[in-house]
């Protein structure tokens, strides 16, 4: 259940109480209870407030207990909600260091995941479906669709066939006002979160920097397997594979 904003607060004033002096990163990596994650999310929604809180709560977690295992802190954090319509704004990326949002954009979803609402995902390649879960960025470079940047699933069963999927950020002309306007919702990828051409260069360069992205579904299979929304046990590493054909 989502919480209402007067519970965050009162749980961000706690944490600030508890917490004060520590850094927005140290407090990501050394997060230990729901107040320090309450009072990180909190600050996203005041940064963001269209977003959903819980969905930033959720997010934030899964930051912390990847942040714990990983030899390098990452600084951005890309959320997706795939809940919400692609005619809305639904993608965020925020420097969690300074609690700053970066971008607030529409994002595509694959083409058979559905029309305007996204309700089917995938990790198999062929599927042109999109996935969900927790990824971190791959690395830039150049290919059919453009300067794109590669995602490496993280999580076994849900998205760890990314790579081989070819599931990356790249920019594409479906991906603007004017095709919600003609057919009432964005066009559709083979899986790839699409942006705005406008924009992607800038989106991809600074996710490049370190990123970590929070694709949310309220899928109950990954709501309740998920080891990042769980008891943050060590999740093994998804092996970089070659990418196929990406869209």
């Amino acid at each position: 259940m989502v919480k209402s904003r007067q519970s965050l607060l009162v749980a961000a004033s706690l944490a600030a109480t508890l917490f004060h002096g520590a850094s927005s990163a140290a407090r990501l990596e050394t997060v230990r209870g729901d107040a320090d994650i309450a009072e990180a999310a909190t600050a996203l929604w005041h940064a963001a407030p269209a977003a959903n809180p819980r969905v930033l709560e959720m997010a934030t977690s899964a930051l912390a207990c990847r942040n714990r295992q990983a030899d390098e802190v990452d600084r951005i954090l890309a959320i997706i909600d795939y809940s919400r319509p692609s005619t809305e704004r639904r993608l965020w990326v925020f420097d969690v260091t300074t609690r700053h949002l970066l971008f607030e954009e529409h994002v595509a979803h694959g083409r058979n995941s559905g029309g305007d609402l996204a309700e089917h995902f995938s990790n198999t390649p062929g599927s042109l479906e999109s996935s969900i879960g927790v990824f971190e960025n791959a690395g830039s470079y150049s290919g059919r669709n453009g300067y794109s940047l590669r995602l490496r699933g993280l999580e076994p069963g849900f998205n760890d066939q990314a790579m081989e999927r070819a599931i990356v950020i790249h920019g594409a002309d479906y991906v603007n006002d004017g095709i919600i306007r003609a057919q009432g919702r964005l066009g559709r990828s083979f899986g790839c979160p699409a942006v705005r051409p406008a924009i992607a260069r800038a989106l991809i360069d600074t996710m490049n920097k370190g990123s970590f992205l929070f694709a949310y579904y309220p899928d109950p299979a990954w709501l309740t397997k998920s080891q990042y929304l769980g008891d943050c046990s060590p999740v093994g590493r998804a092996l970089p594979s070659s990418p196929g054909p990406s869209g």
